[in-house]
């Protein structure tokens, strides 16, 4: 699968995130997963009169490893949606700030959505990129119909990238 390269500018994502192994409990893309449940308690701040934003019209699910990721399988999952600025975010609220930069932009359709294919590394292992900092981000807009509706769905992953640059010592 061959990615689009895009320069994306600065991203502030505000949301709620969940740190360990999210499929300890369910395996997959349920709700009753700890993904499932941190997109039940975003929708649930979306409609409630604590939230100061519009009802957003891109979502986004970032996940971030860390150097313990690999030996644990713990790492942080973010569900949210942009925001302008820092002035309205109230205080039950998480702030991501995704650094400007080029990505990889994967569209995925369908069973390519629940896939454990590793399309990214499948994809660097040959391109002369790899990945510049330790997350991805999942983007769903209007295309996304649902769990129940994976099939006629499309969803876009943005994985942040930068050159390789060839080691000067081989």
């Amino acid at each position: 699968m061959q990615p689009l390269i895009q320069p994306c500018p600065r991203l502030l994502v505000a949301g709620f995130s969940f740190f360990g192994d999210p499929f300890h409990s369910h395996a997959g893309w349920t709700e009753t997963n700890e993904i499932g449940r941190l997109w039940q308690r975003l929708f649930g701040f979306l409609t409630s009169p604590a939230n100061p934003y519009p009802q957003p019209s891109v979502s986004y699910e970032i996940h971030l490893q860390n150097h313990e990721t690999p030996r644990t399988g713990e790492f942080e999952v973010f569900a949210g949606f942009e925001i302008p600025d820092l002035a309205r975010v109230p205080p039950e609220l998480c702030v991501k700030v995704l650094p400007a930069g080029d990505y990889a932009l994967f569209t995925l359709r369908g069973d390519q959505i629940v896939s454990d294919e590793p399309i990214f590394d499948c994809w660097a292992n040959t391109s002369g990129y790899r990945q510049a900092f330790p997350f991805f981000a999942q983007r769903y807009d209007a295309r996304f119909k649902g769990l129940d509706r994976l099939a006629e769905s499309e969803l876009d992953v943005l994985v942040p990238v930068a050159r390789n640059v060839p080691d000067a010592h081989a």
